[in-house]
């Protein structure tokens, strides 16, 4: 995916009320700008940080500015949530999903389940239909593990149990979790920090939901899928036990 025009350097000042930031251009002009992204995003907004901004010049948006790419840890980390449907498909797209790439058809925000749309779904004659969710992922509190969800995700169990659903159904599911940093290589399941979360992603598994994890390159240009990532799956636990007495949920 590569930006419509090279993204504009700045300094993190602060993020605030989830979808604003304050941030001082390079040549110290301070302005306010949108965050494309309602999550904690936890780790990635520290003040002194540096930042990377697309500038957008329709006249019916109110700030110029939205924030794209912060640096942690000497790495750059891609933070727009709008962007992971397509980075996703151009994935699938260089095979670097299973086997993805080899379904004849993509179609994009497809009504399924409760109340609900899938990311990308995937029909083939002889293949029938893969349901694909995709999940943003930019959390790294340990060196090469990215983890995921930064924050609760009702939302997010919801859909591991609607992917479970498509697979009794007679269909394929998978939920593909894209990595918009490129200094990880496993993804692991964040149960400390949403436990719900973290026993869906076990149910859904013993329903046969496929979990795939792509890493990205990010610079201020472009962000490219670049391989995939170990999924280090928790050992599947006995789901008649609660997580807090089944020693099997450990990491």
């Amino acid at each position: 995916m590569i930006f419509s025009r090279p993204l504009v350097p700045a300094t993190l000042l602060q993020r605030y009320k989830r979808f604003l930031f304050d941030a001082d251009l390079a040549d110290g002009t301070r302005i306010t700008g949108s965050c494309p992204n309602t999550g904690s995003m936890r780790g990635l907004t520290a003040s002194g940080s540096a930042i990377w901004l697309s500038e957008h010049d329709s006249p019916t948006r109110k700030y110029r500015h939205m924030l794209e790419i912060v640096e942690a840890n000497g790495t750059l980390v891609g933070i727009n949530t709008g962007l992971p449907n397509r980075i996703a498909e151009e994935a699938i797209a260089a095979g670097l999903v299973s086997d993805l790439h080899t379904y004849e058809t993509l179609r994009r925000e497809q009504k399924y389940g409760r109340n609900s749309r899938i990311d990308i779904l995937l029909s083939d004659p002889a293949k029938g239909l893969a349901y694909v969710e995709v999940k943003n992922v930019h959390f790294s509190r340990a060196e090469a593990l990215a983890e995921f969800p930064d924050s609760p995700t009702e939302r997010g169990a919801k859909h591991l149990d609607e992917l479970g659903d498509m697979v009794e159904a007679g269909h394929r599911a998978i939920m593909l979790y894209l990595v918009q940093r490129d200094d990880c290589s496993v993804l692991r399941i964040c149960r400390d920090l949403d436990p719900v979360y973290a026993r869906a992603f076990e149910r859904a598994a013993q329903r046969g939901v496929e979990a795939y994890a792509i890493r990205c390159a990010i610079s201020p240009f472009e962000i490219v899928p670049t391989g995939a990532m170990t999924v280090d799956e928790p050992v599947l636990a006995d789901l008649r036990k609660p997580p807090e007495t089944s020693k099997v949920l450990e990491w």
